[in-house]
C-alpha cells in the first residue's frame, strides 16, 4: 500500500518532529506535561527532546514563550496525530482566540518523514519553520544535520535566522 498524506503503510513507524509552545500558566510545566501526555500514548514513542528555550513572542505583546522540539515515532497518519496533539492542547485548556496570541499549549507537527503536503486542515513542513529560530534551535539541539524536504538541513536554515533573545533554560533531561 502506497502512502498518501491520509494514512501510514500498516506496520511502519514514521519519523516525525514536533514543536512546543507555551507562554501561559507555568510554560515549563506545561510542556513537561504535554510530553508525559505523548509518552504514554499507544502509537507514539518518544524518541528525543530537546533542551527548553525562552523565546520572545511573534505577534501581539504578550509574556515570552517556553520553546522545545520532540522526535517521535508513529504509526499514526498526520492527520490521526494532529488529532491526539490538538486533543493534548485541549486536555491542558487550549483556548483559539487570537491568532499568535498568548497559549497554555501549541502542539505542531514540523516534519513527517519526508512529506510533503498542504490541505485546509494540516500543511507539513510546518509552513514559515524555515526562518523561525524559534522552531530551528530546538530541533538543532536533536538533530542538526536533518534535512528539510527543502534539501537544506536545521543547521543551514539556522544560520539564516537571528537567535536574539532566544535563551537556552535547561540541558536537564526532560
Amino acid at each position: 500500500m502506497a502512502e498518501t498524506a491520509g494514512e501510514t503503510i500498516a506496520n511502519t513507524m514514521a519519523d516525525v518532529y514536533i514543536g512546543l509552545g507555551s507562554n501561559m500558566d507555568d510554560p515549563q510545566d506545561q510542556l513537561h506535561r504535554a510530553l508525559e501526555s505523548l509518552a504514554t500514548e499507544p502509537q507514539i514513542e518518544l524518541v528525543a527532546v530537546s533542551d527548553f528555550y525562552q523565546t520572545p513572542p511573534i505577534g501581539p505583546s504578550q509574556p515570552d514563550y517556553t520553546n522545545a522540539a520532540a522526535q517521535l515515532q508513529t504509526s499514526l497518519s498526520p492527520e490521526s496525530l494532529l488529532d491526539r496533539l490538538q486533543s493534548i492542547e485541549q486536555q491542558q485548556d487550549r483556548v483559539r482566540t487570537l491568532r499568535w496570541g498568548p497559549r497554555t499549549l501549541d502542539l505542531d507537527i514540523l516534519l513527517f518523514d519526508k512529506l510533503v503536503q498542504d490541505t485546509e486542515r494540516l500543511t507539513i513542513p510546518h509552513p514559515r519553520m524555515a526562518e523561525r529560530a524559534f522552531v530551528l534551535l530546538p530541533l538543532a539541539n536533536i538533530n542538526p544535520d536533518l534535512a528539510l524536504p527543502c534539501g537544506k538541513t536545521v543547521s543551514q536554515l539556522l544560520a539564516n535566522c537571528s537567535v536574539q533573545g532566544i535563551v537556552k533554560l535547561s540541558e536537564e533531561k526532560h
